[in-house]
């Protein structure tokens, strides 16, 4: 505890030394930590202890800027003990001064804009016309003063950038500069899954990653997006692209007789026939070489010939990279993007992926990865890891699930505030089980009698909680926002994230009065977001957020039951329930915090074993009766 800046609450010396000891022993450590344990300084303060003591550096990852805004906040308490330096990593998006002056480079990939950036860079320093005036600054500016100031200040990323701005630098470079000094660097998940970023990090620290100690805080997020890095499609939208690329730079051969058009209008006719034949609803699982069969049919090909194709295209799609490069613009190539999918598509492990067709307004062939394992392998190489969420039970699901070893640690802390400041109802005559909203039609009208009757005798802030934005557009179509008589703020499909902090505070400051919110469980609102004290008073959690049985939600359950013998429970209970608590804790974030939370669904009963939830009948006087029962 010699790191730990605060007089310690319920657990947290007991979760300091087990995270400490876990780092010590090289091993990995599987924790679930309730609200208020505090989770960030525990963990911070633990492993940077063993990990200085052992020459190792922290390399804390976080899903959310917030979450990594507190790392350096809490780095701050323990420098006052001990002297300890650290620094703030978010990408190119957020802030290369270049990018945030050019739209265009906003859309480029991690990779693109490497490679864009050293170009500019390798201008600037040549003293030639093209390059990065922000750079060039950073090679004029004595780097001593800005380690001195970082090493006094510990900003966060937001603040080195201000600090950049108002001197003319480039706040990523810097950041990467600054990276050898640092015992402690926080970045988002992509700096450590993605093979690409990983390998510029360790480079840019200066150490092997043996030498790392790696924690993933809300790690209940992790395997879906380990799932989505490895997964992969070929969208009608990039094949017109292709198209428009092709008429500007040409159209070559990557076979005797065959152009890259010709390959494009075969994956069209292709894609077509499988949305004709395959889709249901929204997506449908495709016989394994549907696409391959039918590319080598026309052009009279083998796989090997195919294979050839893919690798010419990539090639070509190398120059079309150069050329772009060469001209300043972000170097991109849809031909290449077509090559490296169908070379993927051609030589993927089929234990691992399953091949969809998908539907909608950009229907696509989609290589789905049904294994976050094959992302999170990295984490054996590295000293030890500490993977943390106040959602992450059953544990052993998310061990399984992200590769960690059969022996790894697993612990679960409960929240040291008081149970009695929050209570979970339920109403047994609504539901948004599909068959039983088929055989009574009058069962979201009753949902959205309940949300309205609740928000309106509310003066409390409140959220109601979707399981999806169809149910939300549902109930925004049938009229709602005309009969709930409060401001209403939307959690929008797609929505910006400044636009969206701007929607939350807006609510949160509308506590003296009462406003309400419609989110989505699972989304930014419900996962990423604190709402202390009268922020946030009342939750309606409008369904169980149960997937829909897709295709690719029924062949992830097989791959999970074939593997594990646990399908239905890895793949849709632990995640729904993840989300139902997720969703409810946003209720209480500090020991003073009250709040109630009523689940319009009868199935709420089914998740007792992790929530304590009471049917009512009389769903406001009950929440009346709470509120006056605790002074509130």
């Amino acid at each position: 505890m010699d790191l730990f800046p605060y007089t310690p609450r319920a657990h947290q010396a007991e979760l300091v030394k087990a995270i400490s000891a876990n780092v010590r022993s090289g091993a990995h450590l599987v924790v679930e930590s309730g609200t208020g344990t505090g989770k960030t300084i525990c963990a911070l303060s633990g492993a940077l202890q063993a990990a200085l003591e052992k020459g190792k550096k922290v390399v804390y990852l976080t899903r959310t800027n917030s979450q990594q805004r507190q790392v350096m906040l809490e780095l701050r308490k323990i420098n006052d003990l001990r002297p300890v330096f650290g620094v703030g990593l978010q990408g190119r998006q957020s802030t290369c001064p270049l990018i945030q002056r050019d739209p265009e480079l906003r859309s480029g990939s991690p990779e693109e804009l490497s490679k864009l950036c050293a170009e500019r860079k390798a201008r600037a320093r040549e003293g030639k016309e093209g390059g990065c005036r922000f750079y060039a600054q950073v090679l004029a500016t004595n780097f001593d003063d800005i380690l001195h100031h970082c090493k006094e200040n510990l900003p966060t990323v937001e603040e080195l950038t201000a600090y950049c701005d108002e001197r003319g630098l480039c706040p990523h470079e810097l950041a990467k500069d600054l990276l050898p000094h640092a015992q402690v660097v926080t970045a988002p998940y992509a700096y450590f899954f993605m093979p690409f970023i990983r390998h510029n990090l360790l480079d840019w620290m200066n150490i092997p990653m043996a030498e790392a100690v790696v924690i993933v805080d809300e790690a209940h997020n992790l395997p879906d997006y380990a799932r989505e890095i490895r997964s992969v499609a070929l969208s009608s939208h990039l094949l017109g692209l292709v198209r428009k690329e092709v008429d500007d730079f040409g159209d070559p051969e990557v076979a005797e007789g065959i152009s890259v058009m010709d390959v494009v209008g075969q994956c069209e006719k292709r894609l077509n026939e499988a949305l004709d034949e395959f889709l249901i609803e929204d997506d449908g699982l495709i016989p394994p070489p549907f696409l391959e069969e039918g590319l080598m049919s026309a052009f009279k090909t083998t796989s090997a010939g195919l294979s050839n194709m893919a690798r010419s295209m990539m090639v070509y799609g190398d120059t079309i990279r150069e050329e772009k490069k060469k001209r300043g613009r972000l170097p991109r190539s849809y031909v290449h993007s077509l090559g490296g999918f169908l070379q993927f598509f051609l030589e993927l492990d089929e234990e691992c992926y399953v091949k969809l067709v998908t539907g909608g307004e950009n229907p696509s062939f989609e290589a789905y990865c049904m294994d976050p394992s094959l992302a999170c392998k990295t984490l054996l190489d590295c000293s030890a890891s500490v993977h943390m969420s106040g959602t992450l039970q059953p544990l052993n699901e998310y061990r399984d699930s992200v590769g960690l070893p059969r022996t790894s640690a697993m612990m679960t802390f409960p929240s040291p505030f008081p149970p009695d400041n929050r209570l979970v109802l339920f109403l047994e005559d609504v539901t948004t089980r599909y068959e039983d909203l088929i055989k009574d039609e009058e069962i979201i009208a009753r949902m959205e009698d309940y949300t309205v009757s609740l928000c309106n005798v509310l003066d409390r802030n409140t959220v109601v909680f979707f399981p999806s934005y169809a149910l939300m557009d549902r109930f925004v179509g049938d009229g709602i926002l005309n009969r709930i008589r409060r401001k209403v703020h939307l959690e929008r499909r797609g929505m910006a994230q400044s636009e969206l902090m701007d929607e939350v505070v807006r609510f949160k400051g509308s506590s003296e009065k009462g406003a309400v919110l419609f989110a989505v469980m699972g989304g930014r609102v419900s996962e990423g977001i604190d709402f202390p004290d009268r922020e946030l008073e009342a939750a309606i959690v409008a369904g169980i957020p149960y997937p829909k049985p897709t295709a690719k939600q029924r062949a992830l359950l097989h791959y999970y039951e074939v593997k594990f013998g646990r399908g239905w429970e890895y793949t849709v209970k632990a995640p729904v329930t993840r989300k139902l608590l997720q969703a409810i804790g946003r209720l209480i974030r500090t020991e003073t915090d009250v709040g109630v939370a009523v689940v319009l669904d009868r199935r709420a009963g089914q998740f007792s074993d992790r929530l304590d939830v009471v049917s009512t009948e009389i769903v406001v006087n009950d929440v009346l009766n709470f509120f006056a029962r605790r002074g509130r």
